[in-house]
């Protein structure tokens, strides 16, 4: 089977995928935006007990991996999953069996 040699771009975007969610930081943000939904920085920081600084760093990786979004809303920004993919990892990562 040589579905690589026919779609590389496939592989490489799903590589890409995967990548930016290889951080623990990162994999915890996504998870609690699966499970609670849209959150802003502050929420997150709490929940992480990491500097702003770093959470927003974290953020840029999954924003460039079309992985969140953010909202403007006033003053905050509320950053929300983009990727159904990407859910679906995160429900079947973190499902108890």
């Amino acid at each position: 089977m040589q579905t690589y040699y026919t779609n590389p771009q496939l592989f490489e975007s799903k590589a890409k995928l995967l990548k930016a969610l290889s951080h623990p930081a990162r994999l915890c943000i996504v998870r609690g935006l699966v499970e609670r939904g849209a959150s802003n920085v502050m929420n997150m920081q709490h929940c992480l007990r990491m500097p702003q600084s770093t959470i927003s760093q974290h953020l840029n990786v999954l924003k460039a991996a079309g992985i969140i979004k953010g909202k403007r809303e006033g003053l905050e920004v509320y950053y929300s999953l983009e990727n159904d993919i990407v859910k679906g990892l995160i429900e079947v990562l973190f499902a108890e069996k």
